[in-house]
């Protein structure tokens, strides 16, 4: 059985964005790949600012990918409106892509989409969120969820990335989201290790 290497359908998926000009940044596990250390990932998230007249223009072109692939037109309605997630699932290699609608409202959301940082990935210009944004987004995520995952991915993070880290970007921020006791904590656990 072949091996299915997420990053051909992540290029795929960048090439559909970038000629649909709709902005947008890789977050979560393939994220870590770039910014931390290599792990396991299911799935590829993406935050996307989308445009109601875009929708049906990116569900058609999705689609195209390949013959058995996934996406639920009406979920992508919802989820622009709530702003939101929606899923792809991908026919030819089962992954999953989980769109994440920028949520238009939130300083961080549009922060973060902002200092968004291109990487090239098997030739191909790829968007992904900062280190210090996805530091903050696994912080807010652990908050929520207590899963140790997000810590592991922060460790793995501030031992790679954590010498060309914005700390003072980092720091407001993680002020804002209230989540600073956490940062602290897992910034003195890495300086322990």
């Amino acid at each position: 059985m072949e091996q299915i290497d997420p990053r051909h359908l992540l290029i795929n998926i960048a090439k559909i964005l970038k000629r649909l000009k709709i902005p947008y940044m890789v977050t979560g596990g393939m994220a870590v790949l770039i910014w931390g250390r290599p792990r396991f990932t299911a799935d590829i998230d993406i935050v996307i600012e989308l445009q109601s007249e875009k929708i049906d223009d990116l569900g058609k072109a999705l689609l195209e990918l390949g013959r058995a692939g996934y996406v639920d037109k009406e979920a992508m309605r919802q989820a622009f409106k709530r702003q939101d997630e929606f899923n792809f699932i991908d026919g030819e290699t089962g992954v999953k892509i989980d769109f994440w609608v920028l949520k238009e409202k939130d300083p961080f959301d549009i922060s973060r989409l902002k200092k968004k940082v291109a990487r090239i990935i098997s030739g191909e210009r790829v968007f992904f969120t900062s280190p210090e944004d996805l530091i903050l987004i696994k912080l807010r995520w652990y908050k929520e969820t207590q899963s140790s995952r997000h810590l592991e991915d922060i460790e793995s993070i501030l031992k790679i990335s954590g010498k060309k880290l914005d700390k003072q970007y980092l720091r407001q921020w993680a002020k804002k989201l209230k989540v600073s006791e956490i940062l602290s904590k897992a910034v003195r656990q890495r300086e322990e290790i």
